[in-house]
This record gives structure tokens, C-alpha cells and sequence, in this order.
């Protein structure tokens, strides 16, 4: 019985755990343009900033996925 007892509460703490790590925050950012709004909320003085911030973000998704550089070109023409 107090076997049974551990064996359920250890399950529980495991299962909670697991359900904790699984939620994804609620400010995450899925576009460049939404980073880009978050880090640099006030239109008028973060303008020039915002703007950059979105054009190294698209290089970087872009580069990530290998659509620039050799390895982009190859992809195209094949």
C-alpha cells in the first residue's frame, strides 16, 4: 500500500513537471515584424530601429534555412 502511494505521488511530480515545461510563453514572437514591435514598442523614437532590427532578422531566418549563398543558387536551379 505505502508502496503504491510513493509510486503515485512520484508519477504525479513527473506528470506536473512535464505539463509546466510544455507551455509556451504567452509573448513569443513568430514573425520578424512581431520581434521587431516587442523590442521596439514607441513608433516615433524606435522607428529606424525597428526597421533595422526586421531586415537583420530576415537575414538571419534566411540564412538559417539556406536560401542565400552558394548553397541557396544550387537549390534554385535544381
Amino acid at each position: 500500500m505505502l508502496k503504491k502511494l510513493f509510486l503515485t505521488a512520484a508519477a504525479t511530480v513527473i506528470l506536473t513537471g512535464a505539463a509546466m515545461t510544455a507551455t509556451v510563453p504567452a509573448q513569443a514572437a513568430t514573425t520578424c515584424k512581431e520581434a521587431a514591435k516587442m523590442k521596439y514598442p514607441d513608433l516615433v523614437k524606435g522607428l529606424k530601429d525597428r526597421h533595422a532590427y526586421k531586415k537583420a532578422c530576415k537575414q538571419a531566418w534566411k540564412a538559417s534555412t539556406g536560401k542565400t549563398g552558394l548553397i541557396g543558387k544550387l537549390k534554385l536551379k535544381g
